[in-house]
C-alpha cells in the first residue's frame, strides 16, 4: 500500500500514473506547495485521480515551507503545474483533512505495510514527524526523491529543488528517520528517457499518454533546450524505486545532512562519502544506477504504451 506526498508537477503526474497501474494500492495522495501554489498542486492531483477512474483520496497539505518562502518551478512546468494546458478541472473535490494528518492515520490503519514515496518538498512528511516522532516505526519503507550528491544542484549551482524549496523539512526527515532510500537528481539525469523513445510512447499509449503529452510539451521543450541527455522524469524514477526496489543494481548507504544557512548552499545535499567525517548513522540508502529497461517498461506500461 502506498501513500504519495507530492506536488504535481508533471513528472510527479507521471509518477502518479505509474503507481496507480502497478501498485496494489494507493491509500491517498498527500499534496504540498513546490513546483507550483497549493491550490494548482492539489487541483492537478484531482484531476488525474478522475483521469484514472480511481477513488484514490486527495489530502492538501502545506501551502509554503516551514520558514521561509521559496520560488517555485512554474518555468518548467508552466503556471498551473500542469503546462497551462487549460484542462476542465475534475468535478471531485478534495478531503478536508490535512495531508500530514491523513499520513499520521493511514500509518495507524496500515501499520506495517505503508510505502511512503515523497515526490515534492518534504513540508507535509516534517510536520507529520513533528506531530509523532513514532511514525518511522509504522512505515515499512520511506523513498524520497530530492537532493544532489555530488553538489551539482537543477535549482542552484548546489542544490536539487525540493530540498531547495524547503531545507528545514528537508532536515527534520534526514535527522529523524533511520533508514530510506534517496532517489537524487543526479541520478535522473543518469537515467534520462531518449527523446524519440518517449515521443514514441506517448503516441502509441492510450488516453492517459495523451494526457501526459499535452501537460508535458513545455517541460519536454525545456529538456531539449537545456540539452539534457534525454526527458528527466525524476519522480517517475523515484516511483520506479518504490514500486520495484529490485531495479536497484548499485547503491551506497551514507550518512546524509541538508546545509540550512549557506548563502551559495542552502538546500545543498551534504554526504559524509568517507564515513568517518560527521559520526553520524549512514540512514540513507542513496541509489546510484537502477536497471533501466525495467524502468522504462514502468513508464511505458503507465502510459499504455509498449517499450518494443
Amino acid at each position: 500500500m502506498l501513500f504519495i506526498d507530492t506536488d504535481p508537477g508533471v513528472d510527479d503526474a507521471l509518477a502518479i500514473l505509474m503507481a496507480h497501474a502497478r501498485a496494489p494500492g494507493v491509500a491517498g495522495l498527500g499534496i504540498a506547495a513546490g513546483n507550483v501554489g497549493l491550490h494548482h498542486t492539489t487541483a492537478n492531483a484531482l484531476k488525474l485521480v478522475e483521469l484514472m477512474g480511481v477513488s484514490t483520496p486527495v489530502f492538501p497539505g502545506a501551502p509554503q515551507p516551514l520558514v521561509r518562502r521559496a520560488a517555485d518551478a512554474a518555468f518548467v512546468h508552466g503556471a498551473d503545474g500542469f503546462g497551462d494546458t487549460g484542462y476542465l478541472p475534475a468535478r471531485r473535490a478534495a478531503h478536508n483533512e490535512h495531508a500530514a494528518l491523513a499520513l499520521l492515520r493511514l500509518s495507524h490503519a496500515h501499520a506495517g505495510e505503508l510505502v511512503l514515496v515523497a515526490l515534492g518538498p518534504l513540508t507535509n512528511l516534517a510536520l507529520a514527524l513533528s506531530l509523532d516522532p513514532q511514525l518511522p516505526s509504522r512505515v515499512a519503507r520511506l523513498v524520497v526523491m530530492g537532493g544532489a550528491v555530488t553538489g551539482q544542484g537543477n535549482a542552484s549551482v548546489a542544490a536539487e529543488f525540493n530540498f531547495r524549496f524547503d531545507p528545514e523539512a528537508a532536515h527534520i526527515v534526514f535527522s529523524r528517520w533511520p533508514r530510506f532510500d534517496l532517489v537524487d537528481w543526479e541520478l535522473t539525469l543518469r537515467h534520462a528517457l531518449d527523446f524519440e523513445r518517449f515521443e514514441h510512447w506517448l503516441a502509441g499509449g492510450d488516453a492517459r499518454a495523451a494526457f501526459f503529452a499535452a501537460i508535458s510539451r513545455k517541460a519536454r521543450a525545456v529538456n531539449r533546450a537545456r540539452r539534457h541527455p534525454g526527458i528527466i522524469v525524476a519522480d517517475a524514477l523515484a516511483m520506479a524505486v518504490a514500486l520495484r526496489p529490485e531495479l536497484i543494481i548499485n547503491a551506497e548507504e551514507r550518512a546524509v545532512a541538508i546545509e540550512l544557512d549557506g548563502g551559495l548552499t542552502r538546500g545543498a545535499t551534504v554526504v559524509d562519502w568517507q564515513q568517518r567525517r560527521t559520526g553520524a548513522v549512514a540512514s540513507a540508502r542513496i541509489v546510484l544506477a537502477v536497471d533501466q529497461p525495467g524502468f522504462e517498461q514502468l513508464v511505458a506500461a503507465a502510459l499504455g504504451a509498449r517499450t518494443g
